[in-house]
């Protein structure tokens, strides 16, 4: 690229962790590829009134915590925008309005040559500006999930890169066909280079003897880990699990305290960075279906079992990849250990398993968010 740097901005909301992270796999492959570009990652969030912000994240991660069944009815009913919803939506648009309007300035006086976005809060901030006339870089809105809520189609004015049934849900609320993208979910870029399985269980200091299980819980540790972990401790065949507890230490402390059978090796972790070495080293995930998790779990052709889905955005997930034969659900602790101790036991199954993740993997696709975003930024640079 010639000419001064190119300035993108990427954004996103700490609303769960998967947002975050597809912002920095982004920004990691925006310096990749361009290594004299300004990349700034934002937490939206962070612009936001206290009270917002609180409500915002708090207020999701309350909901999906304590009463997951509402948060789901909320989800479905928003997405299908039913008749008499009016009143409802004038009030949340006026309460975003009102708790962001330092996060509109910061975007409006950014200069940015483009923007990309991995949460759906900012894009419909800047579709107003920009219909006044106070915002004019181009945009990639980039879908975190495998279809894509009515919230995502807000910004009339962007571009957007999807992955699954997601790109067609853009479409039929109404984006037109030429501005969505099917990407993939952007996940760090180090998944297209991976270490071979036997490096990776080294690393993690896996014996090998037995099959490799991962259990994970999510950033923040949401769902029915323990009794999860419990019922696969009660698996017969012989197994090395690993807990991945997010940011929970509470979940991590009770895990630890799990009596294990001779026969397995387990252990409970915290948040770790390092989450492509273990996928590499596993043979089979068990895991709610966030969107970024289930995309580094397609990039290692990971087979995996789908236990303590959100309703909602994560129960859409786990239907895409159950028809496409890469996952089995489990509605409940027992039946994730029954999943479990009939794939180990059945390696074919596992192998083709194997085969369909692999076929649904995009390892590659924060290189093509970025390539688009800096595209974008290359009209705005050359103007």
């Amino acid at each position: 690229m010639s000419g001064r740097a190119p300035k993108i901005l990427v954004m996103h909301a700490s609303v769960g962790a998967g947002h975050r992270r597809a912002a920095l796999a982004v920004a990691s492959a925006l310096s990749l590829e361009e290594p004299g570009a300004r990349v700034e990652v934002v937490d939206a969030l962070e612009l936001a009134s206290p009270w917002f912000s609180r409500a915002y994240a708090q207020g999701y991660l309350q909901l999906v915590r304590r009463a997951p069944r509402l948060f789901g009815l909320i989800f479905d009913w928003t997405d299908r925008a039913p008749e008499g919803a009016a009143a409802s939506e004038r009030l949340r648009v006026e309460l975003q309005r009102r708790g962001t309007r330092e996060l509109s300035r910061f975007l409006e006086r950014g200069r940015w040559d483009a923007v990309v976005h991995t949460h759906f809060l900012a894009p419909e901030l800047t579709a107003a500006s920009a219909r006044s006339g106070r915002f004019e870089a181009a945009e990639l809105v980039v879908v975190t999930d495998y279809d894509a809520h009515r919230l995502w189609a807000r910004n009339p004015y962007a571009r957007y890169c999807a992955a699954g049934r997601a790109a067609a849900s853009l479409r039929r609320l109404g984006v037109p066909s030429a501005a969505v993208a099917e990407t993939g979910i952007p996940i760090d870029p180090g998944f297209c280079e991976r270490p071979s399985k036997e490096a990776a269980r080294r690393e993690w200091g896996l014996d090998g003897a037995r099959p490799v299980a991962v259990l994970a819980g999510g950033g923040h540790g949401v769902g029915p880990l323990e009794s999860v972990y419990r019922a696969l401790l009660s698996v017969p065949t012989p197994i090395e699990l690993v807990a991945v507890c997010g940011r929970s230490e509470s979940s991590r402390l009770r895990l630890a305290r799990v009596p294990v059978p001779a026969r397995h090796r387990a252990r409970a972790i915290g948040y770790t960075e390092r989450m492509r070495e273990l996928l590499s080293a596993a043979d089979l995930l068990v895991t709610k279906p966030g969107g970024l998790t289930v995309s580094e779990a397609l990039a290692c052709g990971l087979p995996m079992i789908l236990t303590g889905a959100i309703p909602g955005q994560e129960e859409r997930n786990a239907d895409f990849l159950t028809r496409r034969q890469a996952a089995v659900a489990a509605p409940h602790a027992a039946a994730a250990a029954a999943h479990a101790a009939r794939l180990l036991a059945a390696p074919q199954e596992l192998a083709a398993m194997s085969g369909f993740a692999r076929a649904l993997g995009r390892p590659g696709a924060a290189f093509e968010v970025a390539r688009r975003a800096l595209a974008l930024a290359r009209v705005a640079v050359a103007a």
